[in-house]
């Protein structure tokens, strides 16, 4: 019966109102602990330890808004059984009552909204490259930069649940990074990049190496989120700068003629030449794949050595003022012999220079206006100008070439036209140089200017328009062509037919 009384004005064992165990518990107990109430916020600071900071009812003048639905409660609960734990669960909406704004005020107050306490989160992030890591993928920062929203909300439920405590960083308060390092974005940019970090491409021209590794290709690369790209333009200035260093085409070079003269030539399209457009592109291509190794560049035109000098030790060597060459195989003279060059005084002047042969061929027809003229061995090496046998010339060298000289081709004997043939292939040197002082015999007068039309009339009755293919010496007969070569059997580059005679 004493129980019966006590709980008329006690709440029984294992009631529970608004998740608050108010067991034995009477309104006015209620009443008072509300007046002492202070809520514990709990939070995250940029170590990632934790900070505590409280907030008194008091202070935003926290009360029960009525106390009428408690008083149901007694009312309603079963007193004769006040010895069980009845276990009554209840909630009941609009518990309390509190000042909003007073609320509003102590949040804003709470050092995680300090701007010298509060670090922003920062994003995974992948690091430049660097020599002795190349690429590093550095973890996210969390800090403890508050979400106010979702602060005010977090600490509002609290409050009105009368909570003991409420944790932020449990109730995901906190900004978080918005990239991590198990972003598979992340990851994915992370694997293109140490793909080219780890590619080493090797070029070797001669005794000199190039090589393009992640250092410099890493300084190429354009990253946009998961994008990485490889800038063209950086290849590009990558493939000229090789192309400038190690190109010869078009430039001077010294060579030591048979005569004991070093000259400096300066003409001629011999020499590397590097295709860049295409290089670029299979650059790009081995880059992008990841592939190291050893790389070739693409080349318009080759040469026979990569160091100096780079047309080798086989070459053949033509002095047009002495009107002699020389063919060197392997650094050993091997042949020699006179020649007759382009005429002076009809302006056909052999060029000097130094080119590569551009093909030989057997039995070719060369053709102009007035004749067509089969030779055995054509050997072209400047455009329509090359060497060949001219078996209707009686001789060879002295200063022929000033007045009955050919069209610009080196007309030799057939026996050496034979041989050099035999020795030399696509791309041989052919050097081709003025040395003064060579004459084998002196000179003759000649008009001051030869190209000169006036000049060329003067002499007209001395220079022979061509050697008259009936009056020719006669030609052994294998190495006449039995008919003119066929349109559709003549050579692809360029077809003699094309050629002017010599």
């Amino acid at each position: 019966m004493a129980g019966v009384f006590y709980y008329q004005s006690h709440f029984v064992n294992g009631t529970i109102i608004n998740e608050m165990d108010v067991s034995k518990m009477t309104i006015s107990d209620l009443e008072s602990q509300i007046q002492g109430y202070t809520l514990k916020v709990v939070q995250r600071q940029a170590d990632g330890t934790s900070l505590e900071e409280e907030i008194s009812g008091q202070d935003i003048g926290l009360s029960y808004s009525s106390t009428e639905s408690l008083q149901e409660i007694l009312r309603t609960q079963n007193n004769w059984l006040w010895f069980l734990n009845q276990g009554q669960t209840h909630e009941i909406e609009s518990f309390v009552s509190y000042d909003a704004d007073s609320l509003e005020t102590v949040i804003d107050d709470l050092r995680g909204f300090d701007k010298d306490f509060v670090t922003p989160p920062e994003d995974a992030y992948i690091t430049d490259y660097d020599p002795e890591h190349e690429f590093e993928i550095v973890e996210e920062r969390q800090g403890n930069q508050l979400n106010r929203k979702m602060t005010q909300d977090a600490i509002h439920s609290a409050v009105e649940d009368l909570a003991q405590a409420v944790d932020l960083n449990e109730c995901g308060c906190y900004e978080e990074p918005g990239i991590t390092a198990e972003s598979e974005e992340l990851k994915n940019t992370f694997a293109k990049l140490q793909g080219y970090a780890g590619t080493t491409i090797t070029y070797t021209f001669g005794s000199q190496k190039e090589i393009l590794d992640g250092s410099t290709i890493s300084s190429w690369l354009d990253i946009d989120g998961s994008q990485v790209t490889l800038d063209q333009t950086k290849v590009e200035e990558y493939v000229s700068s090789l192309r400038k260093k190690y190109d010869t085409i078009f430039h001077p070079r010294t060579f030591q003629t048979s005569y004991g003269t070093e000259i400096t030539i300066k003409n001629g399209d011999y020499g590397w030449w590097m295709d860049t457009e295409q290089e670029t592109i299979e650059l790009t291509e081995m880059i992008e794949r990841g592939e190291s190794g050893e790389r070739t560049p693409v080349y318009r035109q080759t040469a026979a050595s990569y160091d100096t000098p780079d047309y080798g030790d086989t070459y053949v060597e033509i002095n047009l003022t002495a009107q002699h060459l020389f063919l060197y195989k392997d650094g050993q003279k091997v042949l020699e012999s006179d020649f007759v060059s382009g005429s002076v005084i009809r302006g056909y002047s052999t060029p000097g220079g130094i080119y590569a042969l551009t093909y030989k061929q057997r039995d070719a027809t060369l053709t102009g206006e007035t004749y067509r003229t089969p030779v055995s061995f054509w050997m072209p090496f400047n455009n329509n100008i090359g060497m060949h046998d001219a078996t209707w010339r009686r001789e060879f060298g002295g200063n022929i070439y000033i007045t009955s000289g050919s069209h610009g081709c080196i007309n030799l004997p057939y026996s050496a036209a034979k041989e050099i043939y035999g020795y030399i292939e696509k791309g041989t040197p052919v050097i081709c140089y003025y040395l003064p002082g060579t004459e084998s015999v002196p000179e003759v007068m000649l008009p001051e200017d030869p190209n000169n039309p006036a000049a060329a009339q003067a002499q007209e009755e001395m220079v022979p328009e061509t050697v008259p293919q009936e009056t020719a010496p006669p030609v052994p007969q294998e190495t006449v062509p039995q008919d003119a070569i066929p349109a559709e059997t003549a050579p692809q580059e360029p077809a003699p037919e094309t050629l002017s005679q010599e």
